[in-house]
């Protein structure tokens, strides 16, 4: 799903939260920084808009489904506009490129888990590291 100002717009107002002039800036500023990107590319892109008001919107945009967040294999924490389905992420170990991922059958598997255990699961993160196939290819 490519997502657009209006949408995050959108998300925004149905999280219950004022559309302010700083949440606008930032709805526009999401849809220039490409695949992924760190909150602090995003306060970059967005001058003037506080460091509070970025990380309290990107929170209400990943509890909207809009904005991904994922964890690159070197540790560092970026995000991504995403699918509103439940998806996961193959992340690129060489060049950081980050795909979604959804699987019907490790969503079972996560159920059965669930039910082994007895946890009642609220919410999981799940990323695969490894190479692309352009990774490789270069590699050959």
């Amino acid at each position: 799903m490519t997502s657009t100002a209006q949408q995050i717009e959108h998300a925004i107002a149905g999280a219950g939260r004022r559309l302010t002039g700083p949440r606008r800036v930032l709805a526009e500023a999401l849809l220039t920084l490409g695949d992924h990107f760190a909150a602090e590319e995003l306060m970059q892109a967005a001058p003037g808009v506080g460091r509070a008001t970025v990380f309290r919107t990107l929170r209400m945009l990943q509890d909207s489904g809009l904005v991904c967040q994922v964890v690159l294999d070197d540790g560092r924490t970026v995000y991504r506009l995403g699918s509103e389905e439940h998806h996961h992420h193959v992340v690129c170990s060489e060049c950081g490129a980050v795909a979604d991922v959804s699987s019907a059958r490790l969503e079972r598997t996560l159920s059965a888990i669930s039910v082994e255990t007895g946890y009642e699961v609220d919410a999981h993160r799940l990323e695969l590291y490894g190479r692309c196939p352009e990774c490789r290819a270069a590699s050959r």
